[in-house]
């Protein structure tokens, strides 16, 4: 009898695990963006140009979404808004310099870009990113952001209610 119960427990065990791995989790897409498309982060050919803030009007932004910043000898910094309007940060919330930044947008809102290198920002090397309030699946990219180097990416998330369910069911189904 007890070989029989076991038996009974590592089935439901390997049942248990294979549903977890495949049911847990719910798949759901988030978007890399290449920030202004084959130009990457660069200072702007005329003085107060907004190449970034038109290249980021023509594309919407989820929570998870990535931001990939390519430049040679500059930097992102993520400001508050009036340190964005003054083009100058002593403390910004995020910095890096390493040529090739991914930055994710972690929360609905705005976000303010600029380059911590002095004069680029005076020049237009700076943008401002709206996260938007709902997660929405993302549609198929337009012309535009395949020009701009959006690629869908994968991510995934637990899913804990499935769990839950699950362990219900299999715990009443074998007890």
């Amino acid at each position: 009898m007890a070989s029989l119960f076991m038996g009974y427990r590592a089935k439901f065990l390997l049942i248990l695990a294979f549903l977890m791995s495949s049911l847990c989790f719910v798949n759901v897409m988030c978007a890399e963006f290449e920030v202004g498309g084959d130009k990457g982060w660069v200072t702007p050919p005329s003085k107060n140009d907004q190449i970034y803030n038109q290249w980021a009007s023509k594309n919407r932004f989820n929570v998870g979404d990535i931001l990939r910043f390519k430049y040679d000898k500059d930097s992102v910094l993520v400001v508050t808004d009036e340190e964005y309007d003054k083009c100058k940060s002593s403390h910004p919330i995020f910095f890096s310099n390493n040529g090739d930044t991914d930055f994710k947008l972690d929360r609905p809102g705005l976000f303010y870009f600029i380059s911590g290198v002095a004069g680029h920002c005076e020049r237009g090397l700076k943008m401002i990113i709206k996260v938007l309030e709902l997660e929405s699946p993302p549609t198929q990219p337009s012309s535009d952001q395949t020009n701009g180097g959006a690629v869908q990416v994968a991510k995934t998330m637990s899913s804990p209610p499935v769990v839950m369910l699950l362990f219900s069911f299999f715990g009443a189904l074998f007890m």
